[in-house]
């Protein structure tokens, strides 16, 4: 195992997505293994690679880390985006959880029926504006990060939210001030404005393509 970050996904957003966009908040350069055949899972899940048969998969340090909520707190914590003292890291959790619950629903949507889909927008839409934005928007009243006085994992994660919350529902924080002067300080953090050029291992949205993959792949999820 080399000493270089390699992640094992898709070639598309998914649970590896949150992960990408830590490193690079991070600064940290990160090769890519894509999973494009039911072969390529179980030669992994056969290796042993994936301790509960699940990806994403990522090696790094000498290790092979899976289930993205622990692979995510391992590169904050490496990375000093995960507070100063557990009362701070605590407050992270929260904030990154709730941003992440936000990001599951959407991340859903391109699989499931497609009579379904408004429903299920709407959905979203009620927690996001009832439940979700106004807390992040009276946090953000009272300081320029969600938790302390420095970047961290919950602020990249709920950037990562409103840039999918807006690309489904455009209008969405038109009605939080607050968090769009959040977004435009998170864009200006020079790794964080490189990773959304063109050219950029970020991912776009899953198309009919990137479905049908996952969907052979994880065969036996998808039957």
């Amino acid at each position: 195992m080399s000493g270089k970050v390699v992640l094992y996904y898709f070639d598309g957003r998914g649970k590896m997505e949150s992960i990408r966009w830590l490193l690079a908040a991070a600064g940290v350069e990160f090769q890519e293994v894509f999973l494009s055949t039911r072969a390529q899972y179980e030669e992994l899940v056969n290796d042993g690679a994936l301790l509960f048969h699940q990806v994403p998969l990522v090696e790094m340090d000498g290790m092979k880390l899976v289930q993205s909520k622990a692979i995510m707190n391992y590169i904050a914590g490496k990375y000093n985006l995960y507070g100063k003292d557990l009362k701070e890291r605590v407050m992270i959790d929260m904030y990154a959880e709730a941003a992440r619950d936000i990001m599951d629903m959407i991340m859903m949507l391109p699989f499931i029926p497609p009579e379904t889909v408004k429903s299920e927008l709407e959905k979203v839409q009620a927690k996001a504006k009832v439940r979700t934005l106004p807390a992040f928007e009276k946090a953000l009243g009272a300081s320029q990060f969600l938790v302390g006085n420095q970047l961290s994992c919950a602020d990249v994660n709920f950037f990562e939210a409103c840039l999918m919350l807006e690309e489904e529902l455009p209008t969405i924080l038109s009605s939080f001030p607050n968090i769009q002067a959040f977004q435009k300080r998170m864009e200006a953090i020079p790794a964080i404005n490189k990773f959304l050029q063109p050219g950029s291992q970020r991912k776009p949205l899953p198309d009919e393509v990137h479905v049908k993959i996952v969907r052979e792949v994880l065969s036996h999820i998808y039957k």
